[in-house]
């Protein structure tokens, strides 16, 4: 039985096919590849399209899929624009996800932060990052691009004798230019779980 996210992601697919396909390429960061776009997405090979989208030949038809389906809807000309980052609640209309966004994009990672830091390496490696600004602090901090147009700058502090392990999660400055502000809590969130993933073994 089609599940309502399946639904969603196709009628969005439908949407994004009815567009001109060079000038979607262009604003998602993606290429055309046989009538179909491929970018990196989440440190993996996304393919998109007529039907369906894939990562790293995996099919996803739940909330990821409907995350790179609006960013391929939404992505704008914009180039990406990393400087001066936003804390996710500075963006406009922002507040009802707020709470959502802490609790899956910043607590979820406390817990790890430890090993976070040790297996840096391999995040970055894998998710297209880079060092963070010189201006940003911490005991850590690392740039990924879980999409070719939105950034993320994490900032992590171990626990010490006064204060409990920290993560704290701000984005690339226009990145509410390229997905609405649910998916743009929704990025924070996949980001984090794939960081989890990352570091399993450390």
């Amino acid at each position: 039985m089609e599940s309502n996210y399946t639904a969603i992601i196709q009628q969005n697919l439908d949407r994004l096919y009815a567009l001109e396909q060079r000038e979607r390429a262009r604003a998602m960061g993606a290429h055309n590849d046989q009538d179909r776009f491929k970018l990196k997405a989440f440190g993996a090979s996304c393919c998109i399209p007529p039907a369906g989208i894939t990562l790293d030949d995996r099919e996803q038809n739940g909330p990821l899929g409907v995350i790179l389906s609006l960013y391929a809807l939404n992505a704008t000309a914009a180039p990406l624009a990393v400087k001066p980052l936003k804390a996710f609640k500075e963006f406009p209309d922002s507040m009802p996800y707020v709470g959502a966004f802490t609790s899956h994009t910043e607590k979820i990672l406390t817990g790890a932060v430890h090993r976070i830091i040790r297996g840096k390496s391999r995040i970055m490696d894998a998710m297209d990052g880079s060092a963070a600004p010189a201006q940003i602090s911490g005991d850590s901090a690392m740039l990924l691009r879980p999409l070719p147009k939105i950034a993320l700058c994490y900032i992590f502090y171990e626990a010490d004798e006064d204060f409990p392990a920290s993560a704290t999660c701000l984005y690339s400055n226009n990145a509410c230019h390229h997905m609405p502000m649910d998916g743009l809590a929704d990025i924070g969130e996949y980001t984090s779980r794939r960081i989890l993933e990352l570091i399993k073994e450390v």
